[in-house]
């Protein structure tokens, strides 16, 4: 079975258990913190269940999200030690988020989803990110997004 055959949490456990046996504490001790969060969003709610890959994406998202801000947050308290750690464990993040998008792929969804909702102006955002948000799920930043859809609109 190859790790393509295999969905995004059992890949993160198997890569758990490899980064263990070969010491890596960093990787480990990433890999634990998403795990945890993920299982946190599996019983979260009125019954436990199995979340899909592209819940688990939306909860790595989330995580990868958390190490940016932390990153900056120690940066502005000139906590350069604290900081750089927190960019290697968004980095360990990153390797199982789908690849980003560039900026261009991003301005033609952009200007493709203004074109299908017929928006203008800065009162059509919200109809343009209704379209826009699932197509870019764990794939953009959504303050990015924003803010990129916003410029269009403007």
């Amino acid at each position: 079975m190859g790790a393509k055959d295999l969905g995004l949490k059992e890949r993160l456990r198997e890569n758990l258990t490899e980064a263990i046996r070969a010491r890596d504490e960093l990787t480990s001790g990433t890999i634990r913190m998403v795990l945890t969060a993920i299982t946190m969003e599996e019983v979260s709610g009125k019954s436990a269940r199995e979340l899909s890959d592209a819940e688990v994406i939306t909860v790595l998202s989330r995580e990868a999200k958390k190490r940016r801000e932390a990153a900056e947050a120690y940066d502005a308290g000139a906590r350069a030690d604290k900081a750089a750690m927190e960019r290697s464990e968004g980095e360990v993040i990153a390797r199982y988020l789908p690849t980003q998008l560039s900026d261009a792929e991003l301005q033609k969804m952009i200007q493709e989803a203004i074109a299908q909702t017929g928006a203008a102006g800065p009162a059509g955002m919200g109809l343009v990110m209704k379209v826009l948000s699932p197509k870019i799920a764990g794939k953009a930043d959504g303050g990015v997004v924003s803010a990129a859809v916003k410029a269009a609109l403007a």
